[in-house]
């Protein structure tokens, strides 16, 4: 677990500023609270949080020296998973590796093939490498963008960090957000390299940004390419459970006890099932195993999205393979914290329509670090695999825009997630139709396809694609985000980019044989699993159904009408957010009442970020 930052210039003389690099990585004390170090020179500052000696060989910038003069400068956000190979074959080449972990592994293979290491690492990573000797800094972001890294060009070099609030931290940055920004937040459209903030950027998955004297240039080394699948179905099936099982046995290595969180769903119970024989084999463990429960298993009500408890299927998965389990129960007072709501929007830096979700997943992942600093994560399969829930739809795939969006209407909404209590100038001004349209053209013009496609086919590999790029991207960061600010690291299994493109280019009809979703998941994993988990609907992560959450929400947004300096006040439409307050009963369960959520938590949300982050709307 660690957090990078830094600061490249080549029109100022860096070493009278490395104050600045200190508050930019003790923006990231959370990811990193045992050890802070920093490296600087004329042209660059680098910093890096993260444990001394920790699984990944985290810790201070490592840097390379040839005959006693520095030649390159790295850190490193994550893991390389292929590091021990690596290693050997760096070593044969020449290069003398000293024990400084996965951070040394990269600065070598850098040192010995130029940007062209990213092509060679095989992980979930973000890191920085500052060529002394060309004045010239690389940035790479692993290929699924497991690990956020934003930077912000400006002046004659660039910052950098993990997470926005240290490019914040900078004294010459600063904190405003203009249409797109919003756009962007109220869409969930994932747009590839967006930085929310006015002038950040992300360095986007599976590409590299080179910052020299001649400016800042970005460059791709791997996206998903179409080629024919030409495995039967028996072949297909075993490839997806050997690259499953591959992945699972990298992400269960090294000496941290490894968690699991177990939902008692298809995804979560796979990787429970393998990553509990690879610990057996090791003769490790028991694998701890964890879920989230909110109240009594009596108190769920199930509705047209949340089907059946969690409970169950978790004690069945969890006694079959012999974990040692924990249930973390969230009770509605945990939820309505303000401070566990406040430090899981810090942990994101951004507002959320899904505000209950992350503040849950905040309050799960500081109980599970409790027993464990590292946990798996069964997130990414429904994309992956085709198990997203629009994809049961033929209006939603057939929608000109993003299909999230195109089922918030279809649910209720009226323009989107998070979207609804907004005044309608705001909305004329943000053209939220306008925007997620064109997003959505943007991504459908990057979608690989083969030639001679049916029609079923390339509208099918459309919907996986968005789902695999931009829905992720906006998902996959968060989690990991909040789960960092409590000293948590989490693991994908199903976002390994060998098994993602592997199931690419599966056919349609391979991925749903059984008229099912994620039927080349579900048969890669029928021998590990019960069939009460094989059969069960899906059900997505659980959410509060408590009357008492609905009545505080509404009582917040009554608040918020009361103040007149409440910064999100003039966003606001007040007769819509009045008759939402006046209603709690319509936010606790039935169809629709996620997204009928979004809206008054996006607006609690919107006014606390505002407040807290300072934030100048620029409209």
């Amino acid at each position: 677990m660690s957090a990078i930052a830094g600061w490249v210039d080549h029109g100022r003389d860096l070493r009278r500023e490395w104050s600045v690099i200190r508050a930019m990585t003790a923006a990231t004390a959370c990811r990193g609270p045992e050890h802070e170090a920093v490296w600087h020179s004329e042209r660059a500052l680098l910093g890096q949080r993260g444990a001394p000696g920790g699984d990944s060989g985290e810790g201070p910038p490592l840097t390379v020296e040839r005959d006693g003069r520095a030649v390159a400068v790295a850190v490193l956000d994550g893991e390389v998973y292929n590091a021990d190979g690596l290693a050997g074959e760096l070593t044969a080449r020449g290069h003398r590796l000293t024990g400084g972990g996965h951070t040394e592994i990269v600065a070598a293979a850098y040192l010995e093939w130029g940007s062209g290491c990213a092509e060679r690492l095989r992980g979930i990573y973000a890191f920085a490498v500052w060529d002394v000797l060309r004045g010239e800094l690389l940035l790479v972001r692993d290929r699924l963008g497991n690990k956020p890294l934003f930077y912000l060009p400006g002046g004659h070099g660039v910052l950098f960090a993990s997470e926005r609030k240290a490019l914040l931290a900078h004294p010459g940055t600063e904190s405003a957000v203009d249409l797109d920004g919003l756009r962007e937040i109220l869409s969930y459209a994932g747009t590839p390299g967006h930085g929310i903030f006015r002038g950040m950027r992300q360095v986007r998955p599976g590409h590299l940004v080179r910052v020299g004297t001649d400016g800042v240039r970005e460059e791709r080394y791997w996206s998903l390419e179409a080629a024919p699948h030409t495995d039967d179905h028996d072949t297909t099936v075993a490839t997806v459970r050997a690259l499953l099982d591959e992945a699972v046995g990298e992400q269960t290595g090294g000496p941290s006890p490894v968690g699991m969180m177990l939902s008692g769903g298809l995804d979560s119970s796979g990787v429970t099932a393998l990553a509990a024989r690879r610990l057996a084999d090791r003769g490790a463990g028991p694998l701890r195993t964890f879920s989230v429960a909110f109240g009594s298993e009596e108190d769920f009500r199930a509705d047209e999205v949340w089907s059946t408890p969690d409970a169950p299927f978790v004690r069945e998965m969890a006694a079959r393979v012999g974990a040692e389990h924990t249930d973390i129960v969230v009770d509605t007072a945990d939820l309505l914290d303000p401070l566990v709501q406040r430090n899981a929007l810090r942990a994101k830096d951004v507002p959320s329509p899904l505000g209950n979700m992350n503040t849950s997943l905040y309050v799960l992942c500081r109980a599970v670090r409790e027993h464990t600093d590292l946990a798996l994560l069964g997130d990414a399969a429904d994309g992956v695999f085709g198990g997203v829930m629009w994809l049961e739809h033929e209006q939603l795939l057939r929608a000109p825009t993003f299909p999230w969006i195109a089922m918030a209407r279809w649910t209720g909404a009226r323009y989107g997630l998070g979207t609804d209590l907004l005044a309608p100038d705001l909305l004329a001004s943000l053209d939220m139709d306008g925007y997620c349209a064109e997003r959505y053209r943007e991504t459908m013009a990057r979608v690989p396809h083969q030639p001679d496609e049916s029609e079923v086919e390339r509208r099918m590999r459309d919907a996986w694609y968005v789902n695999v790029t931009n829905w992720l991207e906006t998902l996959v960061p968060h989690s990991e985000s909040i789960a960092q600010s409590v000293g948590l690291s989490l693991r994908l299994p199903y976002c390994d980019h060998r098994l993602v493109e592997y199931v690419y280019n599966a056919p349609w009809s391979m991925k749903s044989f059984d008229g099912r979703e994620k039927s080349l998941l579900r048969a890669a994993l029928a021998d590990v699993l019960p069939t009460s988990v094989l059969e069960r609907r899906k059900s997505p992560y659980p959410v509060v159904q408590d009357v008492v959450y609905a009545e505080e929400l509404c009582g917040r947004l009554r608040r918020i009408l009361d103040d007149p300096g409440a910064p999100v006040a003039d966003l606001i439409d007040r007769d819509a957010t009045a008759k939402v307050a006046a209603a709690p009963g319509a936010l606790v369960s039935g169809r629709g009442v996620w997204v009928a959520r979004t809206h008054a938590e996006m607006v609690i949300q919107l006014n606390t970020w505002l407040e807290v982050y300072g934030v100048r709307l620029r409209l």
